[in-house]
């Protein structure tokens, strides 16, 4: 299976469809694919802001097309899931008007005794746990009509709704009035549009349900030119493993990073790159807190090393890697290090003296150390930076925060290495194709989760070194997957950055 899936804009998606779904029995599976997955996922996700309730109100908003259908699909799946749940429905057409698949799937769903109809005056009384957006689909083109522009800004500002999600794309998208989304689900194909920043305060958090469609590598026309990562992407890594194998199977990662002045980064990317399933760790720590993380972490191999006076790493060190570089698949640099000289003359050394596939985090990741990079020989094992925005303008000498795809391909091109730019939406490039993650979350926006997520690439990166880019990618979604089974089971406020490492294994498993 192709590790990424195309996002296309809508004309792209609907000649597609066209293509793949000829006719209506492929259409109305397709169709029970996209809803009944979103019904699914919806449940998921409600966990993030409360435990489902024992009594589950929801509200569906169903317009005449295809999406209409899939929100009922999604509803009748939740009545499937949820044993004391009710649904009503706000038709925007008469049933005459419907399109064939969205009134099979109406009917359907009405032959449950807690579904019923419901009309603008019953809907302003009540309140809802989840409310489903079906009235538009992606063929809409701003603006919104007067009628529907006014029921969506009442939904929008419905006090009794606690939770809203768009099917597929929010309605009215691009319209100052369009439905105020706290998750969107992107069926079977990711739209364009939604990756808009224009549009991104409407959307909420964005999911990518895959419903086969691209079981064969997509050669149509793709304007966007980025890809999505599918969680099937994950599939490698969540079978069994071989049985005749040992600790040497699965790579040696070495880890050189942190000091005196930030302790638990060091630690952080150790513990993270242990979950990854990498066979053997060696982590290179100063001197003063080595033996106390060797307590703390066994199971890695721990050499002390010499600090300067402030704590920092000390060139007088670089005897203890030569020696063992040897053993090394791929070496891990730069959480918690800081920014003395010294240190960073050690990690410029370290670059340019060996040729061992790299992962360069946090204070590892300045300009000269990247030119350092771009200058290694051809034969040399691939190089993986992992800035957010800050350091990537650092990196690169750009002015703007925005993302811009060229900046990112063209850095990546420049320098010879794969970026994964860290984000709401963390992208991956390696200089010639850009994948992006909608895992994780705001459960991620605290301190030490770029050092897990350096640890998980390192820890893969161990243990794949051929494939740089599509370690990274997994790296990036099997975290962000971690993120969002945490935030499903604790919420996203009361917990610590290292819970994470408890739900890699919940997370890989129930992908």
């Amino acid at each position: 299976m192709p590790i990424a899936h195309p996002i296309l804009s809508t004309d792209e998606s609907l000649e597609l469809e066209r293509s793949l779904l000829p006719s209506r029995e492929l259409q109305w599976t397709a169709m029970n694919n996209a809803g009944r997955g979103v019904g699914r996922a919806v449940l998921q996700d409600f966990g993030e802001l409360a435990e489902v309730p024992s009594r589950l109100r929801v509200l569906v908003l169903a317009g005449k097309g295809h999406n209409g259908g899939d929100a009922l699909l999604a509803a009748d799946e939740i009545l499937r899931r949820h044993g004391g749940g009710d649904v009503q429905v706000l038709l925007r057409a008469e049933k005459k008007e419907l399109r064939g698949l969205t009134l099979r799937a109406l009917e359907d769903l009405l032959k449950s005794s807690r579904a019923s109809m419901c009309n603008e005056l019953t809907y302003r009384q009540e309140s809802y746990d989840i409310v489903l957006d079906g009235l538009l689909g992606m063929q809409f083109h701003p603006p919104l009509k007067d009628d529907l522009a006014a029921l969506i800004r009442e939904v929008n500002a419905h006090r009794g709704i606690r939770f809203r999600a768009a099917v597929d794309l929010p309605s009215g998208l691009g319209d100052a009035d369009a439905f105020q989304a706290d998750f969107t689900y992107a069926t079977g194909i990711a739209k364009s549009p939604l990756f808009d920043p224009a549009c991104a305060a409407k959307e909420g958090r964005l999911r990518y349900l895959d419903i086969g469609f691209f079981q064969l590598p997509y050669e149509g026309p793709c304007a966007f030119g980025e890809s999505i990562l599918p969680d099937a992407a994950l599939a490698a890594l969540g079978g069994l493993r071989p049985p005749r194998c040992d600790k040497r199977t699965f790579g040696h990662l070495f880890v050189l990073s942190g000091s005196r002045s930030y302790p638990g980064a060091l630690l952080m990317s150790v513990k993270a790159a242990l979950s990854s399933g990498v066979g053997l760790l060696t982590a290179f720590a100063p001197e003063s807190l080595a033996a106390q993380y060797a307590a703390a972490v066994p199971e890695a191999m721990w050499v002390p090393w010499p600090e300067t006076p402030t704590g920092g790493l000390a060139l007088e060190g670089w005897h203890l890697l030569q020696e063992k570089l040897p053993r090394a698949d791929a070496i891990l640099c730069g959480s918690g290090l800081g920014r003395e000289p010294e240190t960073l003359q050690l990690v410029k050394d370290l670059v340019a003296r060996t040729e061992l596939p790299l992962v360069l985090d946090a204070d590892a990741l300045q300009p000269e150390i990247a030119q350092t990079a771009a200058a290694r020989p051809a034969k040399a094992g691939p190089v993986v930076l992992t800035p957010h925005m800050g350091e990537f303008m650092r990196l690169s000498g750009r002015s703007s925060a925005e993302y811009a795809r060229e900046a990112l391909i063209d850095f990546s091109n420049k320098h010879r290495v794969v970026t994964v730019l860290k984000g709401p939406h963390t992208r991956v490039c390696d200089g010639s194709q850009v994948a992006l993650s909608l895992r994780g979350g705001p459960v991620l926006a605290r301190g030490g989760s770029g050092d897990l997520l350096a640890g998980v690439t390192g820890g893969l990166l161990a243990q794949n070194a051929k494939d740089a880019f599509a370690s990274a990618c997994r790296a990036v979604l099997w975290h962000g997957a971690a993120a969002d089974h945490l935030a499903r089971t604790k919420g996203q406020v009361a917990v610590y950055t290292t819970d994470l490492l408890d739900h890699m294994g919940p997370a890989l498993r129930e992908l």
